[in-house]
Parts: C-alpha cells; sequence; structure tokens
C-alpha cells in the first residue's frame, strides 16, 4: 500500500521499499516508554491510521514498555500488509527506574530477536538494527561481538537486514566491514548536525540514515531562530523540522512518532512543506 500524497516518496532498502516518511511507535507506550499506554483503543487506532494513510515503514523495539508496544504493534496490524515492513533495535534493556542499560552480550541479543518475534507475531523480521552507546549517545567500543551475534541470526532466517542505531561513523564502518547494512539510526537535527559528513558518505553507498528526535536538544536560541522560519512560513516547527529532513538528504527516512491521530495526520502534511532555498540557507544557520 503506497500513497502518493506521503512526502518523500519511497526508499529502496534491499528488498524492501519504505516510505521516507515513516513511523517511530515509541509514544505508544505509557509514561516515560514504561507499561500499557493511557488510552489503548486511541494507540491501536493511530496504528491502523498509519496504514491507511500508505506508510509502510514502522519503527519499534522490544524494550518499548517494554514488549507493550510490539503486542499493540500485532494487535491492531497482524495479519500484515505484504508492503509493510517493521523496523526493530535489540541491544538495551530496562531497569526498574526506567533507564536503558546495554543488553549486548549474545545471549542478550538472541533472547531480545526471538521476544521480538514473538510479540510482532512473525517468523522473520524485516529489519534489527543493534543499538550501541547508552542514553547519553554513542560510546566508543568495538561491536564486533554484537554485530556477529546478528549476523548469525540472519544466517539462521530469523533476519532479513541489519543496521545500527546510536553509533560512532567508526562503528559504522566496522559493522560494515563484517556484513551489509541497510541503515544507521542516530539523534541527528537542524541543531545536532555531527554526521553531515557521515550521511552523505552513506549517501553515496545507498544506504539510508534515520534520525531521531527531529526537535531535540535544541538551545533557547536554536529554538527561537527555528520558530522565526516557522512563523514566516506559517507552519509549526515541527513542519518545517521535518520538512528540512526530507529535503537534506534523498537517504534520509523519517520516523516521527505520536499517540495522536491528529498530530500524525499534521506530521504528514507538515513534512510535505517546500522549503526555498532562501529557507534552507537560513536553517542551515542554526546548527552552525
Amino acid at each position: 500500500m503506497s500513497s502518493p500524497a506521503l512526502p518523500g516518496g519511497t526508499l529502496l532498502q534491499g528488498d524492501l521499499t519504505l516510505s521516507r516518511f515513516g513511523y517511530g511507535a515509541m509514544q505508544l507506550a505509557g509514561p516515560g516508554v514504561m507499561g500499557p499506554p493511557a488510552d489503548r483503543d486511541a494507540a491501536l487506532a493511530v496504528l491502523r491510521e498509519v496504514v491507511e494513510l500508505g506508510i509502510t515503514h514502522i519503527d519499534t523495539a522490544g524494550v518499548y514498555g517494554p514488549r507493550f508496544t510490539n503486542r499493540l504493534i500485532r494487535e491492531a496490524l497482524h495479519p500484515y500488509p505484504e508492503t509493510l515492513h517493521v523496523a526493530t533495535k535489540v541491544g538495551a534493556e530496562r531497569d526498574e527506574q526506567g533507564g536503558w542499560p546495554p543488553a549486548r552480550e549474545p545471549g542478550d541479543l538472541r533472547r531480545a530477536v526471538h521476544e521480538n518475534l514473538e510479540d510482532l507475531g512473525l517468523e522473520v523480521l524485516d529489519l534489527v538494527n543493534l543499538r550501541l552507546g547508552n542514553a547519553m549517545g554513542p560510546q566508543p567500543e568495538s561491536v564486533a561481538t554484537a554485530f556477529e551475534t546478528l549476523v548469525e541470526l540472519r544466517q539462521e532466517g530469523l533476519i532479513r537486514h541489519l543496521g545500527v542505531s546510536n553509533a560512532t561513523a567508526e562503528q559504522v564502518a566496522e559493522a560494515r566491514s563484517i556484513a551489509p547494512i541497510v541503515c544507521v539510526q542516530n539523534m541527528y537535527n537542524l541543531a545536532h548536525r555531527q554526521d553531515d559528513k557521515l550521511i552523505d558518505e552513506l549517501a553515496d553507498e545507498g544506504i539510508a540514515y534515520v534520525p531521531f528526535f527531529p526537535l531535540g536538544g535544541f538551545s533557547p536560541l536554536q529554538s527561537s531562530a527555528l520558530s522565526a522560519v516557522a512563523a514566516r512560513l506559517n507552519a509549526t516547527p515541527m513542519s518545517v523540522a521535518l520538512a528540512w529532513l526530507l529535503q537534506r538528504s534523498p537517504n534520509i527516512l523519517l520516523i516521527p512518532g505520536t499517540s495522536s491521530l491528529a498530530h500524525l495526520r499534521e506530521n504528514v502534511a507538515g513534512a510535505g512543506l517546500r522549503l526555498s532555498p532562501e529557507d534552507l540557507a537560513e536553517l542551515d544557520t542554526i546548527g552552525r
């Protein structure tokens, strides 16, 4: 199911045709991404609207809830349309304080993959990202043991494609030296441009880049500059941020999340905002 109304069109990654405007399911869980949603029926309605809008790329993780979000996806959408692809992440768990401690030992990863399969009701996962670093961001460390475990699970037929998340450029290179990847998922937005070079390199190699936190980490001054551009364009700051990301590079896939039907539709409409060269030049100053 593909909709010409979706901004950005589609991107072919391996044998997956993904809408460049996707959906991030993290906000469907309860407060702090823990427990069930406050309004279960509303969460199910959002997921069904995602498919109705023609979105073919849902991003999730077993640690959302934990496990509640994946079970919601299964309840709302299983059996899945052939065109719908669910990407998930492994490499972290949740503690009683709501933290996200790493869980990247081979046994942790194998258990997480099997839990994702069970909760999503799938026999094979379309895309699994290895989440690296910690809640503070990427950390320098070898990815070899963890990534090789996911390669083994792919060879066993449980995973179709691999990616990395919260990764440094060096970790991306190390993972690629072990096995092909189809995407990198990192924090990136107008205010945080640390991956500019990496995005361009990945685009040249046909590898997708999936930014998270499109409005995260802005200083008050940067936020004011974005709001000023948005006001001039009669748009919201989120619309401008999403539209800028889509126009930044053709390999960027968006995964904005929401638990609101109205907000979901606003995000889709807002991402289609066309920014002029003058707008882009002004926005470019925010992260410099």
